[in-house]
């Protein structure tokens, strides 16, 4: 069963793709969340938070992405894995009471879910290396053996 949180991810997912292919109004960006299945049993607060931050912090956003993507540039991704970097970036950056492991493995379940079929090994990978730049005392936990 899918948790409220995982929920709001997904629809913040939907959202910004839905924001990159046609643009829009931040209000209407939101509005249209609202409508999308799941939204009822969603975190509605953390799916506006992710939304919201996601459109308005997204050059932010790409340059903390963007030295961690090695030959491709932010512009190169395609839609649904530049919306799991960013808000999965965001939540890194801005939400540090949600773990590392949590923000990752999330990331990776969206990217498994709606992307391509590898995606989420990409997803992975470049968010392993923006979780070590933005929060490296936790991660570098993470990496301790048990």
């Amino acid at each position: 069963m899918k948790t409220a949180r995982r929920r709001a991810r997904e629809i913040a997912l939907q959202a910004l793709y839905a924001w990159q292919l046609a643009g829009g109004a931040l209000p209407d960006v939101l509005a249209q969340a609202c409508s999308f299945e799941g939204y009822a049993y969603a975190d509605a607060a953390l799916a506006e938070t992710l939304i919201r931050g996601s459109i308005e912090r997204a050059d932010e956003l790409d340059a903390l992405i963007a030295p961690h993507l090695i030959d491709r540039r932010v512009d190169s991704l395609s839609p649904v894995e530049r919306a799991i970097l960013r808000i999965a970036t965001l939540e890194l950056a801005e939400q540090p009471e949600t773990p590392v492991k949590v923000v990752l493995n999330e990331a990776v379940d969206l990217g498994k879910a709606f992307g391509a079929e590898q995606g989420h090994r990409f997803v992975n990978g470049v968010l392993e290396r923006v979780a070590q730049a933005v929060r490296p005392v936790e991660f570098a936990r993470l990496r301790q053996p048990a």
